[in-house]
Order: structure tokens, then C-alpha cells, then sequence
């Protein structure tokens, strides 16, 4: 299955980040064009938005309402959750344009509120790559396998004020791409491990305007902070997808039914910038590794926002957006949109994406649906993807 072969492809590329020789200052010298230079990572399927609500704004979520996908984007929200428990529940199609069946996210998450001023939460992500016939390098079979994905995250949440809250969480990482199999120089592949931390902060400030009642929000979210890793003995391991967000969100209730939230969320991986120049330049020390490539996790994520080759402008550059707005009726209906950008040197992801939610008692049910803005092919084309989720706390109020 050649589309398997390309995302495993890709996940083992991205965290080699090899060199590009062609490139001299950014520049390609061959047309003079700018040189396309991603910042890379092992595991990137970490950072997939895995809720329908988030996916159809645009991909935001750090500073929105809380629900339990909260814990993909800020733990720290849920402080301020309405409800006293919650549970969701999402399936995203991956590659379905392609036609492929097998290869697919799912995401289940939830929290429980202890009191007014404190929460814990939970989540488990799965992402399954299908199944795919392995071959060496003379292609001869070597079997079939299954390649996986999954995330264990858990988080407690406090308010240290009655705007601010903060929040804490430790997650466990595993990924098993080709166990089994032979990688280069006859080392035995093995499934990746890796631990890592989550830290995030929300304010929340009740604003009057005239004589609407509104929400302003500020959320910032640092997740998967850990340790790398690595799929053979190796010890030089890979980084895994740190992260830093900062989300703004503005909800304004325009009377007793109805309500509009605008939100935006900037991101930016905290992940060394690949060296593009000659190899002596990237291996300075000669043991054929570019350097950027052994750094420490914290030393990596300081170094992140000042180690690309053209400066601080491409810097700013491997800053992702989202913008996203929700207009609820009668808190049961929800129609959203939103819009994604990427710089074209950075990974070029741009796209419009729409949805719609309903909520009734203890059950809602949200859609998203993407729609691609550039000729460069996204796995969620034409991909409609749906999130369920349950209040449980609705059974109390009944009583």
C-alpha cells in the first residue's frame, strides 16, 4: 500500500531531518527561489487536532469553551468547565480520498470536576496506519504488519484565582512503526517510546459591552515536553512534536438565545530548525550527525526561536494560525468555520473548514468538514469527521 508507505516514510524522514546541500542561505541556487525547510519531528500524529469542534474552526482550541477535548489543546480550561463531568468520543478518516479504510485517529476523552476550583482529566489517542506489506531492499516480502500509534495523556487543573487557572500533565508515548524489521546498517526496528509533560495557563475576564455580556480568554499551552526517541538501539534519538500555543478568545452573548465566539491560536514547534547548508557546516564536530540533531529537549526548545538560517523573519515563519468562529443557538445548535495557514517554505498547509454541532440533554454530536485552499493534498480531504460527546452531569440537573 504505497499511501501507508509515505506516512511511514515520512515519520521515519522527519526525524532523520537529513541535510539539503542545494540550499545556500535559504536560497535555491539553481532559480534563486526560497527553499522549502519544515521543522520536523518524530511522532507528528501528537499533533493532529483530533475533535470535530477545533477541526471545523480552523484547528483552534486553546482558548474556546472547555469540553473534554480540552486536553488536547489546554488542560487548564477545564477549571472553568461548566459541567461537572464530560466525556467525548472522535473518528477521523485518514487518507479515505485515496481510499484507503484501515488507516484512521481515534480519540476518546474525558474530566471529572473535584470541586469549584479544581478538575482532572484524561484522554487516550489511537492512530492506526492500516496495514501494509514490508519488503527489503532487493524487495523480496518480509511479512505483513500493522503500524500504530497511541498517546496516554492525564492532567490536573487548579484555579489560582477566579480568573486564572493553571494546569499540569504527563503523558506516555507509543509508537510501533516496522517491530520486527530491519532498518539501516542490519539494526532490528523496535517500537518507539517516550515520555513527556504538559503545562498551560487560561484567563478568562468577563467583559460588559454595550449591555452584551462577553468573554475575553487567553489560553498558553506547553505540551509534549519530554524526552526523544528513537526506533533502534541508536542512541541518537529523535525529537518528539514540543509545542508551544498561545490562543485568544472573544465570546459575546447577543441576547438570551443566541451567541458568537471568535478565537485564534498560534503555534510554534519548539523543535530545532534542520540545518540547511553544506554538511561540514551542519556537522561541525565530524561524527557524520548534524549537531542540531543532539541537542537536549530543553536546550532544543530555548534554541527553537533563534536557530533558523534566515533569521528572526523565518522565525515567524514556522508560525502556524488558526481562526475560527461558533455561533450557538440556544446553546443546541452550532454552526462554525474557520480558516488554517502554513508558510509554503514551512509545510504549506492552508485550508477553509466548516462543521456544525447539536447538543440535546446529555448527548451532542459535532461534524467538521475540510476544504483545501492550495494543489497540495491534505489527508483530511474530502474527509468528514464527527465527534460525540456526553454530560453526564445532565442526569443531576434532571434530578
Amino acid at each position: 500500500m504505497v499511501a501507508v508507505l509515505t506516512i511511514l516514510a515520512t515519520n521515519f524522514a522527519s526525524a532523520q531531518g537529513g541535510l539539503n546541500p542545494k540550499c545556500v542561505d535559504g536560497v535555491d541556487p539553481v532559480d534563486g527561489t526560497p527553499c522549502a525547510n519544515a521543522v520536523t519531528s518524530a511522532v507528528p500524529f501528537l499533533r493532529i487536532v483530533p475533535d470535530a469542534r477545533g477541526g471545523a474552526m480552523g484547528d483552534v482550541g486553546i482558548a474556546t469553551s472547555a469540553d473534554p477535548n480540552a486536553m488536547h489543546y489546554n488542560a487548564s480550561k477545564l477549571a472553568f468547565a461548566e459541567q461537572n463531568v464530560a466525556i467525548s468520543a472522535t473518528y477521523t478518516p485518514w487518507m479515505r480520498n485515496l481510499g484507503l479504510n484501515d488507516v484512521y485517529l481515534a480519540y476518546l476523552s474525558g474530566y471529572y470536576k473535584l470541586s469549584d476550583l479544581q478538575a482532572v482529566g484524561a484522554s487516550l489517542r489511537y492512530f492506526s496506519l492500516g496495514s501494509i506489506d514490508f519488503t527489503n531492499d532487493q524487495g523480496e516480502s518480509q511479512g505483513q504488519g500493522k503500524p500504530n500509534e497511541f498517546e496516554f495523556n492525564a492532567a490536573y487543573t487548579r484555579k489560582l484565582s477566579s480568573r486564572l487557572s493553571a494546569a499540569v500533565g504527563a503523558k506516555f508515548i507509543y509508537s510501533n512503526l516496522a517491530t520486527g524489521q530491519k532498518a539501516e546498517q542490519g539494526n532490528e526496528i523496535k517500537p518507539g517510546k517516550a515520555g513527556a509533560a504538559d503545562l498551560s495557563f487560561t484567563y478568562k475576564a468577563p467583559i460588559k459591552m454595550q449591555r452584551k455580556k462577553t468573554d475575553f480568554t487567553v489560553g498558553l499551552a506547553l505540551s509534549n515536553l519530554g524526552s526523544k526517541i528513537t526506533y533502534t538501539n541508536s542512541t541518537n534519538r529523535d525529537y518528539i512534536p514540543a509545542n508551544l500555543g498561545l490562543g485568544l478568545g472573544w465570546k459575546v452573548n447577543l441576547d438570551d438565545y443566541n451567541s458568537i465566539t471568535l478565537t485564534t491560536d498560534f503555534n510554534k514547534l519548539l523543535v530545532p530548525t534542520p540545518c540547511r547548508d553544506d554538511e561540514e557546516f551542519c556537522d561541525q564536530d565530524g561524527d557524520k550527525i548534524a549537531d542540531y540533531r543532539q541537542k537536549s529537549p530543553i536546550s532544543a526548545a530555548f534554541s527553537s526561536f533563534g536557530d533558523a538560517a534566515g533569521g528572526f523573519s523565518e522565525e515567524l515563519k514556522e508560525i502556524t494560525t488558526g481562526i475560527g468562529t461558533e455561533y450557538w443557538y440556544d446553546d443546541q445548535f452550532a454552526v462554525r468555520m474557520g480558516y488554517f495557514y502554513e508558510h509554503y517554505s514551512k509545510g504549506n498547509r492552508k485550508y477553509f473548514s466548516v462543521g456544525l454541532g447539536v447538543k440535546y440533554n446529555i448527548f451532542g454530536l459535532n461534524f467538521s468538514y475540510l476544504v483545501p485552499t492550495t494543489n497540495q493534498r491534505n489527508p483530511l480531504d474530502n474527509t468528514l469527521r464527527f465527534s460525540l460527546l456526553f454530560d453526564f452531569s445532565a442526569f443531576e440537573s434532571e434530578d
